[in-house]
């Protein structure tokens, strides 16, 4: 069977050299490609030989799918999949493993780094340093004693509301549509949450439930001097509610690493134009002990499938 990593994984090539062995002494052949592309022609020309494709979070649609008729299992270096066509995959009894973990520090301690930046209001503060301004009286507020509201209790969830409630004193809230066992915080309703949190931050998968979860309706419950994080899904924020509430001043800020579509952005999308707001490229995942974990976990991936023992299935 055939193995083809049709993106880079970004780890240096000693430590991908590990995994490319392990898979080969299974009995695959291994092919790699070191650009990414994303048209539906390249994506069909590297892919339509494979048995096993990695990639990590290129759209890959039924077009695609249909076009490989040797493919059995999708080893995604990703933690969502709304990017992959699942129904095509069911359809052919494609299995999809997503490198579930891989991210949840590495997101965690952005979100943290967010909060304290817009507390801290660092961006337009370095850019007056840089013009030779003074503070000219700005002050600031700190992280500890407030009240941050986590939606989505799962693993980046959890790390996030430990790091707030070990690490800076907060209270911690969570909003989750199921019950958890909670080892930190206290679970209570989304309106609760939006309405007490000092801090609202995003921490869902993006599906039919989330998508649109925060509109106008929820944003209008939130403190004037609340802010919201958004490092989870760009949908799940509905962007012009939010563009609206941040120019209305009804919300104090918000800070942002996931949109409706991935950087660049439009010259005229909304955000860029809106105050109280940091912006940044998709980057929340993107560390390098992020990108080894994920290497490791989509080689796994593979390899249990190969055992008869798939894991991380979606």
């Amino acid at each position: 069977m055939r193995i083809h990593l049709i993106e880079p994984l970004y780890v240096e090539e000693y430590f991908l050299e590990q995994f490319i062995e392990k898979v080969k002494n299974a009995g695959f052949e291994f092919q790699q490609w070191r650009d990414r592309k994303e048209d539906t022609a390249t994506l069909i020309e590297r892919c339509k030989d494979a048995d096993v494709v990695i990639f990590s979070n290129i759209p890959f649609p039924a077009e695609v799918i249909e076009a490989c008729p040797k493919l059995k299992m999708l080893s995604v270096a990703f933690t969502g999949v709304d990017h992959v066509d699942m129904n095509a995959c069911r359809d052919r009894d494609i299995v999809v493993s997503n490198a579930a973990g891989y991210s949840t520090q590495s997101v965690a301690e952005l979100t943290i780094g967010l909060m304290i930046g817009i507390f801290r209001d660092v961006v337009a503060n370095e850019k007056k340093t840089r013009n030779l301004q003074s503070r000219k009286g700005y002050v600031g507020s700190e992280l500890n004693g407030k009240t941050v509201g986590v939606v989505g209790a799962g693993a980046i969830g959890g790390a996030v509301g430990r790091i707030c409630e070990v690490a800076f004193g907060c209270r911690v809230l969570y909003y989750n549509r199921s019950q958890k066992d909670l080892q930190f915080g206290e679970q209570v309703s989304l309106k609760v949450l939006l309405k007490e949190s000092d801090i609202v931050t995003l921490h869902v998968p993006l599906n039919s439930e989330s998508k649109g979860l925060i509109g106008e309706e929820e944003l209008a419950i939130m403190k004037s001097t609340a802010v919201l994080i958004n490092t989870a899904r760009g949908p799940v924020v509905d962007t012009q509610a939010l563009v609206e509430a941040l120019r209305r001043q009804s919300i104090a800020g918000a800070a942002i690493d996931m949109y409706e579509q991935e950087p660049p952005l439009p010259e005229d999308h909304p955000f860029l134009s809106c105050p109280n707001i940091i912006l940044m490229p998709h980057i929340a995942y993107a560390t390098h002990e992020a990108f080894r974990l994920r290497a490791e976990i989509v080689f796994e991936n593979i390899l249990q499938w190969n055992a008869g023992n798939p894991q991380n299935k979606q």
